[in-house]
């Protein structure tokens, strides 16, 4: 490849080329060779003179063509990188365009584009999705209020409802709940909506953990040193069991406050209570062995939640975004009273046998109906009104 130098004596040598006004000669050829250490003139003085040479003997000879197959090797070399130097999710077989793969390539953009580590990458997608889900944290607190307001209404229904299923009133059962119905419509109580927050949430948690959990598998190589403080690997579980016991204990203490939905105190909530209590628990043994990406991810969703714990109690928020004021009934107040672990359950197992027994009773009774329907006339009196017959009287 030739080019002219951009130099002082070779500027000049050129200039003078072409602004001098020379005399019509013989073609000479003028090369200037980068590589070499001064300007070389190949001129035709000397032997040459007048002797008058062909131009397609001046042109040297093109450049090869590039083999395409090597083009495309070299494209798909460049494309399999990202701008930090990394390989791209794409060339190690992650990202995509479902939930999962849509997770990795907002990490990959967060880490590549905006050179944020991956600890930081995990927290801010974190952040971010928890922002997007607050209007949804709203709504449910506003019904958990107005729920917890009207406790004594509604548990004076529930009561009367499980009596009449108890003792096999059907009509009397169908009666309360289209009152509860009737009542709920009234005051603007939809119980379903305390489950909007777990139920938008619960995608959300299964494409991130899967996601992290690709990631780590795979593995992607930065991860294994994209980590913070005693967790420096996120590909490996936590070594010091630190990242699984946090896990837990701000487990706990967002089920204790119940910022997504009622306080765990709350008298609806009896069995539930001990049920979600024992879940920090229980997940300790399976949380050891998840990678670090994973718990990082878990950790900064829980201190989210308690901190929007936090932010909802502030009197001037809660009057900003309209949520009404918790009103405290006293245990004696309600018509359902607050009950131990063991009379709640032994309560809930008898309730049990006797929808069972009811569920049974009914059962019967329908096959006796279909039975009566459909078969022979069962004989229910003694003599046939129908037919003469001759009655005698009884001798004394």
């Amino acid at each position: 490849m030739f080019k002219l130098l951009n130099r002082p004596g070779r500027r000049s040598a050129v200039m003078k080329l072409f602004c001098e006004k020379v005399e019509v000669r013989t073609p000479r050829i003028f090369y200037v060779y980068s590589s070499a250490g001064s300007v070389r003139f190949a001129s035709t003085l000397g032997s040459d003179a007048g002797k008058t040479l062909p131009l397609a003997d001046s042109i040297p000879e093109p450049p090869p063509v590039p083999d395409p197959t090597t083009i495309s090797d070299a494209v798909s070399a460049v494309q399999s990188f990202a701008a930090n130097g990394e390989p791209t999710f794409a060339s190690i077989g992650l990202g995509g365009w479902g939930p999962v793969g849509l997770v990795q390539n907002c990490f990959e953009y967060l880490h590549v584009t905006l050179d944020v580590p991956w600890w930081g990458a995990i927290v801010l997608g974190t952040i971010v999705v928890r922002v997007v889900m607050f209007p949804l944290v709203i709504l449910s607190q506003r019904n958990s209020a107005q729920m917890n307001n009207n406790l004594p209404e509604i548990q004076l229904l529930q009561m009367k409802m499980t009596q009449a299923r108890q003792t096999g009133n059907q009509i009397e059962a169908a009666r309360y709940a289209q009152e509860m119905m009737l009542f709920m419509k009234e005051k603007g109580l939809n119980p379903l909506k305390n489950l909007i927050v777990p139920l938008a949430q619960t995608p959300l948690f299964i494409s991130f953990f899967m996601g992290l959990r690709g990631m780590a598998n795979c593995p992607v190589e930065s991860m294994t040193h994209g980590g913070l403080w005693w967790f420096v690997d996120l590909t490996v579980p936590d070594q010091y069991f630190l990242l699984p016991v946090i896990t837990s204990a701000t487990m706990w203490a967002t089920i204790e406050l119940g910022v997504d939905g009622g306080r765990l105190d709350a008298q609806n909530m009896q069995v539930m209570r001990y049920v979600l209590r024992a879940i920090p628990l229980v997940m300790i043994p399976f949380t050891i062995n998840f990678p670090g990406a994973i718990l990082v991810y878990w950790c900064s969703s829980n201190f989210i939640s308690l901190m929007q714990v936090g932010f909802l109690k502030i009197p001037a928020v809660r009057e900003y975004f309209k949520i009404p004021k918790l009103i405290k009934h006293s245990a004696d107040a309600l018509p359902i009273k607050k009950k131990g672990f063991v009379e709640g359950a032994k309560d809930s197992w008898t309730n049990m046998k006797l929808s069972k027994e009811l569920a049974e009773r009914q059962r019967i009774d329908e096959m006796i109906f279909t039975k009566a329907g459909k078969g022979p006339l069962q004989k229910t009196y003694k003599y046939d009104p129908t037919k003469l017959t001759n009655i005698q009287a009884k001798s004394k």
